[in-house]
């Protein structure tokens, strides 16, 4: 029986995994997406803005501007004039004319050397031109400013740093935010395995805190019940004990008749059926109820198949390299014993015996037992484990047995650390134990 769970892929592939599928990363992506979205939208209503206001208020003046210090520079234009104009100013002044070419950056590209439209705030863009009477040229422009009007050059690379650590800020927010909700699932995923003695930590007194108080509370009202369910089986299964015990010795005691033979088998059904309950209760408890010991496991196979099944065709696959492993031989042997019979039972018409194969596969004792009858409807597999079940809803004896057998070899399995996986062969059935050697 194993609890099947998305298994996350590791380097780059696992990064992007947990971005797809971790709410917190999504959380905080939702976060960066909608303060860029702020952002942008504040940027693009302040440049409506401002743009409103230049085209209103600020080209009108800016012109005005500019023709002020066009008389200041003079007509014919006065070098020293303009020299003491761009010293005052972070302005470029070039002049152009029949009597004086002088430009305050020479390395500067004409004007009529330029695109049309230039972007706004470059310094190489020229602000204004003025032409005047005397076939002058004026044209003023920004001048490259100062390492000192620059400012630091560290400032960008501390915004950079300033958004990134907040980026790392909020997720370690989000992902404290939601550590109640790791730890419901790892109590969700406790349960699924069957301990309900685990508790949830109640973080905070918040809604997800009284969610897990309240999954607690289930979780001890479930192990309540089952515990009152096995008390009960256990209990109604020792007191079927001596009754039976009693009706055999008084069957045996009959003449020899179909009745006596009917009787007996019942009573025997009845026996391995108290038998198959108590075991299962006593493989409820996981490692306690084993007793390993270093074992030949090819040797136990034969041995099982001698005491058992002697005379009933099933084949072996033993890999030679098994060697000794530390098992419960009682428990494997009931674990060969009720996959065997379980093949048998549904491969009796089949013209192929059932086949047991066992070999060392990753460091874990792969054990795999295939019968060739006609399988089971997918979706009976995820059942079969389950106690009690039948594929068959009216559970005539022809059938099967009580739906005990593939019930106790998940317990064994699972007391052992292993995992049970059952599919379809197409023919047949194929059940697939993995078990820790040591």
């Amino acid at each position: 029986m194993t609890t099947r769970h998305r298994v996350c892929p590791r380097g780059w592939q696992g990064a992007v995994y947990r971005f797809r599928h971790t709410l917190k990363w999504r959380l905080v992506s939702l976060f960066l997406v909608l303060a860029a979205v702020v952002t942008v939208t504040f940027i693009s209503g302040v440049q409506g803005l401002l743009r409103a206001g230049w085209q209103g208020y600020g080209r009108p003046l800016a012109n005005d501007y500019v023709d002020q210090l066009t008389a200041q520079i003079g007509m014919p234009p006065d070098i020293a004039k303009a020299r003491a104009l761009i010293e005052r100013l972070p302005l470029s002044v070039r002049i152009d004319g029949p009597v004086v070419n002088w430009a305050s950056h020479p390395e500067r590209r004409h004007p009529w050397e330029l695109p049309h439209r230039m972007l706004s705030g470059t310094t190489s863009e020229w602000l204004h031109v003025r032409e005047l009477p005397d076939g002058h040229r004026v044209t003023f422009g920004f001048a490259d400013p100062s390492p000192s009007e620059m400012g630091p050059h560290y400032i960008g690379w501390a915004t950079l740093t300033l958004l990134l650590l907040s980026t790392l800020l909020a997720y370690a927010y989000v992902r404290r935010l939601f550590r109640p909700v790791e730890d419901i699932r790892d109590g969700a995923i406790r349960f699924g395995q069957g301990d309900f003695a685990h508790r949830i930590p109640l973080r905070r007194p918040d809604e997800l805190g009284d969610l897990a108080m309240q999954i607690n509370d289930m979780a001890q009202e479930i192990e309540r019940m089952l515990d009152a369910k096995r008390a009960l089986l256990l209990a109604i299964s020792h007191e079927l004990r001596s009754p039976l015990t009693r009706a055999r010795v008084n069957v045996e005691l009959v003449d020899e008749s179909e009745a006596r033979s009917a009787l007996l088998r019942d009573l025997a059904e009845m026996r391995d059926l108290v038998t198959d309950l108590l075991e299962g209760e006593r493989l409820a408890g996981g490692h306690t109820a084993l007793q390993r010991e270093p074992l030949d496991f090819a040797a136990l196979v034969r041995d099982t198949l001698e005491a058992h099944f002697a005379g009933q065709g099933i084949t072996t696959a033993l890999a030679p390299e098994l060697g000794e492993v530390a098992l419960d031989r009682v428990r494997i042997k009931l674990l060969l014993r009720n996959l065997l019979d379980n093949a048998l039972r549904h491969s009796a018409q089949a013209a192929t015996p059932p086949c047991i194969a066992a070999a060392m596969d990753g460091g874990l004792l792969s054990i795999t037992v295939r019968d060739h009858g006609p399988g089971v409807a997918p979706e009976h597999l995820p059942h079969l484990t389950e106690a009690f079940y039948r594929v068959d809803a009216a559970r005539q004896r022809t059938t099967g047995g009580f739906g005990l057998g593939l019930y106790l070899c998940g317990l064994v399995v699972q007391a052992h650390g292993g995992t049970l996986d059952i599919s379809n062969a197409q023919p047949g059935l194929r059940v697939q134990v993995r078990l820790p050697p040591r």
